[in-house]
């Protein structure tokens, strides 16, 4: 084999591993929400039931204004359905936590 027939191989792989790259970059904002859940919980199980529900409220918020706020073809993977469904939902759900997160007595 000769390098002038390995070389368009190579920018074929190159090319693939930039979308892959742009792919994943694309997503920080459910990443970010997700990971920000994922705090919330540990924090509900280990240190306060009040504080972490409050986190997950705060995450939920983050991700409505998120999805208003960005166009579809940024907002990533928290594009599930129309715009006006995704946040109807993610309002639904983020006042909904924070009314129980502060309604919700503390444990004894």
């Amino acid at each position: 084999m000769s390098a002038d027939s390995e070389e368009p191989l190579a920018s074929v792989h190159s090319l693939a591993a930039r979308r892959r790259r742009r792919v994943n970059l694309a997503q920080w904002p459910i990443t970010v929400v997700l990971l920000g859940v994922a705090l919330s919980l540990i924090v509900v199980a280990f240190v306060s039931f009040r504080r972490g529900s409050i986190m997950l409220s705060a995450f939920v918020t983050l991700a409505f204004f998120l999805r208003l706020l960005m166009p579809d073809a940024e907002a990533g993977w928290l594009v599930v359905r129309s715009k006006k469904l995704d946040l109807a939902t993610l309002a639904v759900l983020a006042v909904g936590l924070t009314v129980m997160s502060f309604w919700v007595p503390n444990p004894a």
